[in-house]
């Protein structure tokens, strides 16, 4: 009885082969597997991702922070530079008229040396 089972089976077998039955199954078989394989490292990948993007989450975060703490920086500089105009503008002002009066004096002095040299010249040739 187990041989006419066996035969039977075998039988069975060589006919799912011939009819072509038993390919498709194995290809099927094959093609769920990649089918999984290919989620499972889907899965991988993403999961890999996930500390990556993270980071690249947080190094945009602290870059836009420093591009607001720049653009605070820009507003009150200039608003520091608003403050100070009048005053450089006056400390321009005496600066230059501390400059003409050091001028004048110095040109005074200039004359005064050239007449005491002009002076000195004549007492000398007299």
């Amino acid at each position: 009885m187990d041989k006419v089972l066996e035969f039977g089976r075998r039988a069975l077998f060589y006919v799912r082969v011939l009819s072509g039955y038993e390919q498709r199954r194995i290809r099927s078989f094959r093609l769920e597997i990649q089918k999984r394989l290919k989620q499972a490292e889907e899965r991988k990948a993403t999961i890999r991702k996930v500390p990556e993007q993270a980071i690249l989450g947080e190094v945009r975060r602290m870059v836009e922070e420093m591009q607001t703490l720049n653009k605070k920086l820009e507003e009150t500089e200039s608003a520091i530079e608003e403050y100070f105009k009048p005053i450089d503008k006056e400390a321009e002002a005496l600066m230059k008229v501390q400059l003409e009066g050091e001028e004048r004096t110095m040109k005074n002095m200039v004359k005064v040396m050239q007449q005491q040299a002009l002076f000195e010249n004549a007492e000398a040739g007299r």
